[in-house]
């Protein structure tokens, strides 16, 4: 009997996949920290034989290159990916075998990229599941954006050709297993489930239910944002990702963090929002290590900018310098943890701002009160309806257009507080009087704030 494993990276909305027989297995698009899926295997007790990547990923780095080497397992790559390391080229229809009985297959599924792969798992010459990557995903498919700006539309077609090969050459019954899609900006939609088979996409999905013309239109209309870190994802991925080195950070004491603060480097706070409202060393920033602080730090943060990392325990630092290493942010330059107040230098202060609701922001208006409401959701959530008179700067472009911001007490809000909070912190640490709105944005009807949409209407 063949396994599929799953190893989920919910910072990200990516996951991996171990999968195999009794004696082998193949992972497919693992993380750049691979000692986890070293571990997987172990209880497992299989052997990694395989490692696969559907395409060169634009969002993470890949640990594909490592773990081929300590494992010795022949790492397969997309003939098409134009990379720079030693693997074994895959093109549509080659076979190999993972165990005794277990095949994957290649099947050319370009759209999310023009060398994209998909793998068939076939027991006993029977297909059972498909790692469809960056393709076919739980009611959507990857978005085809990301690699060259004249090639969207092309790709955006290939998408819909893909999704349908997939479909005509394998069963209902066979399990549909994408990378990306539960969070990921690779996903071109939110995705809708948590598992689903080729019979489920058929039903629902649009690039079955709809014809090509609509299903592109469709696609290139609900592109999002881009995560700026992207731009640095697929070169490091081509070019074969160094080992990452998850050894603990250097401690900083209030001295060095003070010193880093003032030669403008980033100091990052990973608390919880409350926690960092309530008190923090000022100029620092607020990225929480529970939110998915990869992504929105590594979109913030100007590339390559040295970062310290502050925390409550070292268990967190650890998870975060995982987490950050998953995007090319491999080692910080320092890093405290414990009491804020052993942050800051004797006869410093801790800085600190409020916390509210959309009602405490609606009793204020009533009021008369001369407040700035700063809405930090993206283009498409601003869309479908914002705040009457609030400024709309997008987190991810507020750190450099905190001179856009009108004077007054700035109300921040997005749409359920984590991004508020980052770009509070980054108000604070401009001098800003800032007021984080950590609600979510249902309730700032509920609380009778008005309205509107772009075009005007209520």
């Amino acid at each position: 009997m063949f396994f599929v494993d799953t190893l989920e990276f919910e910072g990200l909305g990516n996951r991996s996949y171990l999968a195999g027989g009794p004696g082998a297995a193949v992972v497919v698009d693992p993380p750049r920290d691979v000692d986890q899926v070293i571990a997987a295997a172990a209880r497992r007790g299989v052997r990694i034989a395989l490692v696969a990547e559907t395409h060169v990923h634009n969002d993470y780095v890949t640990g594909g290159p490592e773990l081929a080497r300590v494992t010795g397992a022949r790492y397969l790559v997309p003939t098409g990916a134009n990379v720079s390391f030693d693997r074994t080229p895959v093109a549509d229809g080659d076979t190999v075998t993972v165990d005794e009985g277990l095949v994957l297959r290649a099947i050319a599924t370009p759209g999310h990229t023009p060398h994209h792969t998909s793998y068939a798992l076939v027991e006993d010459g029977r297909g059972v599941a498909a790692f469809t990557g960056g393709s076919l995903l739980t009611g959507t498919v990857g978005r085809p954006d990301l690699v060259e700006p004249r090639l969207t539309e092309q790709l955006a077609r290939a998408q819909h050709t893909s999704a349908r090969r997939l479909a005509d050459e394998l069963d209902d019954e066979v399990r549909v297993l994408p990378t990306h899609g539960f969070g990921s900006f690779c996903s071109s939609a939110q995705a809708q489930g948590d598992a689903s088979t080729i019979g489920k996409e058929r039903e629902t999905n649009d690039a079955f239910t709809l014809d090509v013309d609509t299903f592109v239109a469709r696609l290139l209309a609900g592109l999002d944002d881009v995560p700026a870190y992207y731009a640095h994802m697929g070169p490091a991925n081509a070019e074969g990702p160094a080992p990452v080195d998850l050894t603990p950070p250097r401690r900083a004491d209030a001295e060095e963090i003070a010193s880093r603060l003032a030669a403008g480097e980033w100091v990052v706070d990973l608390r919880g929002r409350m926690a960092f409202a309530e008190g923090h060393v000022a100029g620092s920033f607020n990225f929480e290590g529970d939110g998915k602080l990869a992504t929105y730090l590594a979109w913030l943060i100007p590339w390559g900018k040295p970062v310290t990392l502050l925390a409550d325990s070292p268990e967190r630092i650890a998870d975060a310098q995982r987490e950050l290493a998953r995007v090319g942010i491999d080692r910080p330059a320092a890093a405290a943890t414990g009491d804020p107040a052993d942050w800051i230098r004797a006869g410093e202060q801790l800085a600190s701002f409020r916390r509210a609701r959309f009602a405490d922001l609606a009793d204020v208006r009533e009021r008369g009160g001369d407040v700035v409401v700063l809405d930090v959701r993206r283009d498409s959530e601003r869309a479908g309806g914002h705040i009457d008179g609030s400024v709309h700067i997008p987190v991810h472009e507020l750190h450099g257009r905190v001179g856009e911001v009108p004077d007054g007490v700035v109300w921040v809000h997005c749409a359920g507080g984590m991004r508020a909070a980052i770009a509070a912190s980054l108000l604070d640490a401009a001098g800003r009087e800032v007021v984080a709105v950590d609600d979510g944005f249902d309730a700032a009807t509920e609380a009778g704030l008005v309205l509107t949409r772009p075009d005007g209407t209520g």
